[in-house]
């Protein structure tokens, strides 16, 4: 019996350390019993019953991208593109993801592919284009809701390329040319605007410092004459207050009469206004001078001289 008993010994042990199993981090085990689902298996070590027990399906827990290939889609204004998506999921249920569906990554691909043609379809070409997260976020919340039961959690959904016909690529480009070319002249537009503008108020601003300067510089001389006639008129009025103190006679007086005529035949005005007394004064010594021949200047004429008589005899 010795040997029979360590013999059945040996081969419990190897049958135990058989079906001991490590289960990794970030991963479940699901255990089915004779065919039927018993339990999963969490990160750890854990014993299996040999024959009756089985590893129906290792999952892994973290977060997986399903890259689908490019498929057509047709627009609202029936523009047929080629568009891929990326989808980022995890599973979050070992059991749903075992037993809610045959093959759940191709269910998702397929899943994918419809949600993707329908929201497409009721947009048009611009709004594709330019509509990248509304319609990443409609498929991000339909995958996520539909994909509950089979025990797949969807977090993202991106759309990676979207390529429209050549045709219309072409259309594109050359209306982003003629984009470009109407800001570049709009652009070249208003820097003439603003040069024009810039050089105006620069013509502007030298003219009204012109005008000034000539504006002052009028004052400047204006003052200037003013002052010149205010001194002058002042020198005169000091030359008068000078004479009276001076106590000058009625000659003196008569002189400087005489100079004033002087000075004002000698201006450029057509008309001449002499006072009455000054006409009197200018008459008394006419008649003066005539009579008593004192200071007259005016030269007589040369008396005219007889020829010489001819002397006959000397003749002949």
């Amino acid at each position: 019996m010795g040997p029979l008993i360590y013999a059945l010994i040996v081969v419990a042990l190897i049958l135990v350390f058989a079906n001991i199993r490590i289960v990794p981090q970030a991963t479940q085990y699901v255990i089915e019993c004779l065919g039927k689902y018993k339990t999963t298996w969490d990160a750890g070590i854990h014993v299996k019953v040999p024959f009756i027990e089985r590893i129906a399906k290792k999952i892994t827990l973290k977060e997986q991208v399903m890259d689908s290939p490019p498929q057509p889609v047709i627009t609202k204004d029936n523009v047929t593109m080629q568009i891929d998506t990326v989808v980022y999921f995890r599973i979050f249920n070992a059991q749903l993801y075992t037993y809610g569906v045959v093959n759940p990554i191709s269910a998702l691909e397929n899943l994918t592919a419809t949600t993707l043609r329908n929201i497409v379809g009721e947009l048009e070409l611009d709004g594709t284009l330019t509509s990248r997260d509304t319609i990443n976020t409609k498929m991000t919340a339909i995958l996520d809701d539909a994909t509950d039961q089979w025990g797949i959690k969807v977090t993202r959904v991106e759309l990676k390329n979207i390529i429209p016909p050549s045709e219309i690529q072409n259309a594109m480009e050359k209306q982003m040319k003629a984009e470009r070319d109407r800001r570049e002249t709009l652009l070249q537009a208003e820097g003439h605007k603003a040069a024009a503008i810039t050089r105006a108020e620069g013509d502007k601003q030298a003219m009204i410092l012109a005008a000034e300067g000539e504006r002052d510089a009028r004052i400047a001389r204006a003052e200037g004459e003013a002052k010149a006639i205010y001194l002058s008129k002042k020198a005169e009025a000091d030359g008068l207050i000078a004479l009276k103190e001076a106590g000058v006679d009625a000659a003196v007086l008569e002189l400087k009469k005489y100079e004033a005529l002087v000075n004002m035949s000698n201006g450029t005005a057509a008309k001449l206004i002499i006072p009455t007394d000054a006409v009197n004064t200018v008459t008394n010594n006419a008649i003066f001078t005539e009579t008593t021949g004192l200071g007259d200047n005016t030269k007589s004429a040369p008396k005219k001289v007889a020829p010489p008589k001819k002397d006959e005899c000397c003749e002949k």
